[in-house]
Parts: C-alpha cells; structure tokens; sequence
C-alpha cells in the first residue's frame, strides 16, 4: 500500500503544542473529489462525535463569523455552555474551537491531536484517495472535544461552501445561511445560484432553516432545497424583520420582529446595516432553537447578547487618537457593504484605506468598488500571504485598476504604510485597514506590539 500522506511522526513524539500544529499544518488542503464519505469513516473510526452534540451550523459567504459571535452571546446570556468553531483565526490557532469565547488551552489542542493521530495514521493507510485534510483533522478534534459534554450547544461555522464542507456531516438543531455573494468561484461555482447551491448542501430533512437577505435568483434555490427537504424556513424580510438606525456614536441601533416578537431597542458596536441583518439571522436562529429545544424565550437574553457582543475584525475600532479601524472585508460582496457603511455614516470623514488583498481575489473590482466613496484615499499594500497563497502585487494592482496616482498609492511595505499614514489623521479623519484577515491579522499583532 502507498502511502498518500506522507508520515509526520510517531505518536508518541507528537508530544508539544508546537509539534501538534505542524502535524495539523502538514496536511493536505484538498482532495481531487469533494466527499463526505471520508470525513464520515473518520468519524464513525472515533465514536461518530458529531451525534453526541447540539449544534447550530451556520454557512454563507460573508457574516457568518459576526452571526455567530451574536448567537453565542445570545445562548449564554440564556445561562448555556456555548461551544464554537470557526475558521480562520485572527491571532492565535486555539480561536478555531473555543467554549463560551475562550479558545482552548495549548494542551487541550495537544491532547486532540494525541486522541485521533491513530484514526488518522490508520486511515492514510486503507483509505484508496489518502487519509483526513488538515480542515478535517480540525474538525474531527472539534466534534471530539465537544462530545466529550464541554457544551451545552457548539454553534458551528462551515469552512467553504457547506454542502461538501467537512462540517457538514452534522446534523443540526437549526441551520443559517447568512449570505451569498461571490467568493471562491473557482471551487463553488461562476454564478450565485451555483453558489447557494453550494450553500444551501447544509439543510437537513426536517430541520428548520433561517435565511439572511440573499438576492432573488440565489433565494429561489435555497427555497426550492428547503421545499424538496421539507425544512421550514424562515427568511429575513418575510418571515422576520429588522429596522437598522443611523449609526450614533459607534452603536448601531435597530428593531427586531418575527410573529409575536418584537424588540425595539437593541444596539450594538458591530456597526453596519449588515450587522444589524446578521444579529437579525441570529435572533430568530436562537427562537427556532428554543422552539426546537422547548425551551423559553428570554427578551433580555437577546437584548444583553446583542449588546455584549464584539468581534475582531468587523469594522473594529481599535485606537481613537487617531481613530483606526481594522474590517476584514476579504471580498468583493464584503468591500460592498463597506462602502454603503462609509456613505451612510461617515460621508463627512476623510478616510484612509490602507488595503492588503490576496492575489486570488477580484482584487481590481474590491479596489475600484472601494474607491467609488468619495472621501476616500487608498494605499494599496502587500504582505505575507497564508502558505503558498500570494498577496496581490500593489503596484501591479494599481496599474490595473487605472486611477491615476492621486486616486490610489502604493506603499508595499505596510508597516511603514501605517506609520506614513497616522501623522496625516487629524480628529475627524478614519484610517481603515482592511483586505485579507491573514493581513488584519498580521496588523493586529503589529498594533498590539506598538502600544506596550
């Protein structure tokens, strides 16, 4: 038998956290041929974890991160023990599976990758295609260390796509599907039908199904597999709805109503019509829960969970002299509703936008959609992309986008874009970062090296 991955090392010597990640790390990405089947042998070699959870599984192109950081607000202010995974990290590996907003312990992840590095040796043996992906492998410990009763509910968040996701062997309480827009084309398909497609693999026979504001044509496939699965669904507009207010004081403030619910005063610092779409998908995600679980609805669960709720990276407000905002807007669906937030909110700012995109990206389109605000002066800048993953050439982009050098800069090295550009900020202005999270991540580090 040829092994199709190749040996990390003994069980015994992948005994530091260190060595736990390289073994992750060295992983294949992806297979020739999507399937669940191997992630499904996986997991029945483990005990089959994945039926040993209450779960929420949560898919969509851009909000999901933000739609679960409300509901896990949400469920704990409820008095639960949430559980999450997510994908990818901002700072640190352990962010991927956390408990109540803790990342786990260097240890934990060391003990679950001791726990299934057997499965995994075994099945990179008999398996005929190889043994489990990295994305796998994480999932496999992440059902593992849930089933181990570490959480009363694990709101899971699909990696790509959803109906080939590892993360899709789940059977769920409830399902969300925040958004559709156009990201990883080349695996999910070239239109968004093709997409929500994709998307919509996560609705479960059954099993009620909330939908974000997904435009016409993409809406209508997801209700077509809703409808074929017999799932109720509820979608945001028709079923439940939401009314954002002008953004004040960095608070978003928006009312909420689905059937008999209604609350009228919720806020919080996620700012953005989007964001008061997403806790929108979150709450009635969190009714269907209750109803599901027989469980009471609890208005100043919602009203605190909402309010309470932060997440890295989501138009962060992360210095105020001068005031810096980091959004990982990664693509051309996500600089969309950026650009609305800038011209609804903050039309009478000048602002700087310093933008780090990886090359598979529609990089020219984020930078054009991007430049439509008009207050805005863009610095185009580079950084290390993830693995064999490059960063867009700036200078390269800048010339194929067209402006003329008024319009767009380039400062490749984007430390020194940074510092280059905070002495022009005077009290008004807004310098935001944004682009790739690998490159927001790298910036939060930076900022965070800088202010000790």
């Amino acid at each position: 038998m040829v092994l199709h991955q190749p040996r990390f090392e003994e069980k015994s010597m992948i005994n530091t956290y260190e060595r736990a990640l390289k073994f992750i790390h060295g992983r294949s990405k992806f297979k020739k041929i999507p399937t669940l089947k191997r992630m499904r042998t996986f997991l029945d070699e483990l005990g089959s974890p994945d039926k040993q959870v209450n779960a929420i599984h949560v898919a969509g192109t851009n909000g999901k991160g933000s739609t679960v950081a409300f509901l896990r607000n949400i469920l704990q202010a409820d008095g639960n023990v949430v559980g999450t995974f997510t994908s990818p990290f901002l700072v640190k590996f352990n962010e991927r599976i956390s408990v109540n907003g803790i990342p786990l312990p260097d240890a934990e992840i060391l003990r679950l990758v001791q726990k299934i590095y057997p499965t995994v040796q075994k099945l990179d043996q008999t398996l005929p295609e190889g043994g489990p992906t990295e994305f796998e492998i994480i999932t496999a410990m992440m059902f593992s260390y849930f089933a181990e009763g570490h959480a009363d509910v694990v709101i899971v968040e699909v990696g790509l796509g959803g109906l080939y996701d590892s993360t899709n062997v789940i059977v769920p309480k409830v399902s969300a599907i925040v958004t559709i827009g156009w990201d990883h084309m080349h695996i999910l398909g070239d239109t968004l039908p093709k997409i929500a497609y994709q998307k919509a693999g996560i609705i479960k026979p059954g099993i009620p199904v909330v939908v974000g504001r997904i435009d016409p044509e993409p809406l209508k496939v997801i209700k077509d597999v809703a409808q074929k699965k017999k799932s109720p669904i509820s979608i945001l507009g028709d079923d439940f709805k939401v009314a954002a207010l002008k953004e004040h004081d960095w608070l978003q403030s928006f009312s909420f109503t689905s059937g008999k619910y209604r609350f009228a005063k919720l806020s919080t610092t996620l700012i953005g019509d989007y964001q008061a779409d997403n806790a929108a998908v979150a709450i009635q995600a969190y009714l269907d829960y209750q109803e599901v679980m027989d469980q009471a609805v609890s208005e100043s669960s919602i009203i605190d969970g909402i309010r309470n709720t932060q997440w890295a990276g989501r138009f962060e407000r992360v210095s105020t002299d001068p005031t810096i905002v980091l959004d990982g807007a990664h693509n051309i669906s996500a600089v969309d509703e950026i650009v609305k937030l800038l011209q609804n909110d903050f039309a009478d700012h000048k602002v700087y936008i310093l933008m780090g995109i990886l090359a598979d990206k529609q990089a020219d389109k984020m930078v054009r959609k991007m430049a439509t605000f008009e207050n805005a002066e863009i610095i185009l800048t580079h950084f290390a992309g993830p693995g064999k993953r490059q960063a867009a050439d700036p200078e390269a982009l800048e010339q194929k986008v067209g402006q003329t050098p008024d319009d767009i800069l380039t400062i490749a090295d984007w430390q020194q874009a940074i510092e280059t550009i905070k002495p022009k900020l005077n009290a008004d202005d807004i310098l935001l970062i944004t682009g790739s999270l690998y490159f927001i991540s790298d910036v939060r580090k930076y900022l965070k090296l800088n202010s000790k």
